[in-house]
């Protein structure tokens, strides 16, 4: 069914203020972006920073592409190139009128019954998501085991990083699998267990419970913002979908440290969850990322509420 677009933009940018907004966007998504494909180019890789550009499935290119937001016009020559990307159109006259954009002035905005007929779904389920995680309490006991579950009985079933070496070795690694109690919440960590790590794990968690079992304290659940926030889209503004990036990526650092892998080639020191000053160092850094992501998370709600509410 479609869906009423509103009378007018709650927002209305003049070139000289959106341009300079884009541009910085540009510049902060290039200081990780172009590293990412030099690196591609040259067919190396890093354990941490190309994360985000290979489990993830936003491209460079469409990183460096900011967007308003919904409800937000640009006006000026420069919008003009935006009526050729998806989901942006030009205001209509009544909403020009409304808005007070002057007759000739290029004014565009994202064209929310158009994005709403074709992202229905997404924006539904990121707010069940979004919002489900944001009233669970938050749990801070896995240490970042999930890692070393996927590198259990590596000397039968290998390891995902195979060009990197084990801190501990093939026997240290499964030895403190061995010796901790693993319960992990996030099916997209979970899934990628070796066969014999799974049963290991307390939760079963799969694609069906994960609106019921993901939790604020989880740094892929954490992480997973950078992927809500691109998923919506040209709905979400630059600055937002980059600070869930640069969050994601600390985390990734955070998560490598303490996973099973020598990262010391990379300059990385490790965190020996294996001890208990580790596991308290590690719940450390988790709680800020946890406290950080809630506002993080709390934002995209807010930006998504008004285009769920038009929702059938």
């Amino acid at each position: 069914m479609p869906l009423p677009a509103p009378v007018a933009p709650a927002v209305v940018l003049q070139q000289d203020e959106w341009l300079p907004r884009a541009r910085a966007h540009a510049e902060r998504a290039a200081r990780f972006a172009d590293p990412f494909v030099a690196r591609r180019n040259a067919r190396r890789k890093h354990p941490v920073e190309d994360f985000l550009f290979t489990y993830y499935t936003l491209k460079p290119g469409q990183l460096g592409r900011w967007h308003p937001g919904a409800g937000v016009a640009l006006t000026g020559d420069g919008a003009a190139e935006r009526l050729g990307w998806k989901h942006y159109r030009a205001l209509t006259e009544a909403e020009r009128e409304a808005a007070g954009v002057r007759e000739g002035t290029t004014a565009v905005v994202l064209d929310a019954a158009g994005y709403l007929a074709e992202r229905e779904e997404t924006v539904r389920f990121s707010g069940v998501i979004l919002g489900g995680t944001a009233q669970r309490p938050a749990q801070f006991g896995c240490f970042g085991l999930h890692e070393w579950a996927m590198a259990y009985h590596s000397e039968k079933f290998g390891i995902r990083h195979e060009y990197l070496p084990l801190r501990l070795g093939a026997d240290g690694t499964d030895r403190v699998v061995d010796e901790h109690r693993i319960r992990c919440t996030h099916f997209d960590a979970f899934r990628f267990y070796t066969p014999d790590a799974a049963p290991r794990n307390e939760l079963q968690p799969s694609r069906e419970t994960q609106r019921h079992l993901e939790q604020p304290g989880c740094l892929h659940a954490n992480m997973d913002l950078y992927k809500w926030a691109y998923k919506l889209g040209p709905a979400v503004p630059g600055e937002l979908l980059m600070d869930c990036f640069e969050l994601a990526q600390r985390i990734r650092e955070m998560d490598m440290q303490a996973s099973p892998y020598d990262l010391s080639d990379w300059g990385y020191s490790p965190i020996r969850i294996e001890t208990a000053a580790g596991k308290a160092e590690y719940v450390e850094l988790q709680r800020g990322f946890a406290a950080e992501a809630a506002s993080l998370r709390d934002h995209l709600k807010d930006t998504i509420a008004p285009l769920a509410a038009a929702l059938p």
